[in-house]
């Protein structure tokens, strides 16, 4: 597998201490060894791309997932980010497709995660150290319906999962879709959007609407997408 070029808006942030890069979909998160040699995870493809002699991951994104990713440049800045995700004090706002109505349009999922078969994760219905999402959506034509995801807790495959629960599998997700149904995307439709958060005082937001995949590049749907600019005020009137 051949990884792609970084391309000027693979850079959407450069700051003293940290990138925040577009990642592509399909990307692995981490670096991995194969029969053709080593290929190189996010991390250091932006950091070789960039001349940087090190890049710190301070969270992650899975294989399937375009968008906002932070990475810092230093240990410090590194420690730093740990301890603002820890505090919940980055805002992260994600984008996904779906072609199945939900069983509601806007509000919370809210439940525990357990590991299920194949590396799969399912939502209970109790709540004692829950996942939280919080959610708004609406029909971009018929059998396509867009969703805003904000995340409250950093589970693995949280929002693949939430959704998963609305009777709404993300468009080509082929852990959490029908396998046939899965296949016919050409991704899967999961988009980190926008990212709001203080650095030393300074307040940084920064949105990336999706570029790639036939359904995030309808007209209509990007129409939507940059409706809900800025992300961060679609979810203040429901708190």
């Amino acid at each position: 597998m051949q990884l792609p070029h970084f391309e000027p808006n693979n850079l959407v942030y450069d700051h003293p201490d940290f990138v925040i890069i577009n990642k592509p979909a399909g990307m692995n998160f981490h670096g991995k060894q194969t029969q053709n040699g080593y290929i190189l995870g996010v991390a250091d493809w932006a950091a070789k791309a960039l001349n940087i002699e090190k890049l710190w991951s301070v969270h992650r994104l899975d294989k399937m997932t375009s968008g906002l990713l932070i990475f810092a440049k230093s240990s410090e800045a590194a420690a730093k980010f740990s301890e603002l995700f820890q505090n919940h004090q980055i805002q992260k706002y994600y984008l996904a497709l779906a072609n199945q109505k939900p069983k509601k349009k806007q509000g919370w999922i809210k439940g525990d995660m357990e590991a299920a078969r194949r590396g799969n994760y399912k939502l209970l219905p109790t709540k004692h150290n829950p996942a939280v999402t919080q959610f708004i959506s609406t029909s971009i034509r018929p059998k396509l319906r867009l969703f805003l995801l904000k995340p409250h807790t950093g589970r693995t495959h949280q929002l693949r999962v939430a959704l998963k629960s609305l009777g709404s599998p993300i468009l080509g997700d082929k852990r959490y879709q029908e396998a046939k149904q899965a296949s016919e995307f050409d991704r899967g439709y999961l988009h980190a959007f926008a990212l709001e958060f203080d650095w030393n005082h300074q307040e940084i937001s920064v949105n990336c609407p999706p570029c790639f995949g036939e359904y995030f590049v309808l007209p209509e749907t990007q129409q939507q997408i940059h409706q809900w600019l800025p992300a961060g005020n679609c979810f203040k009137a429901s708190k």
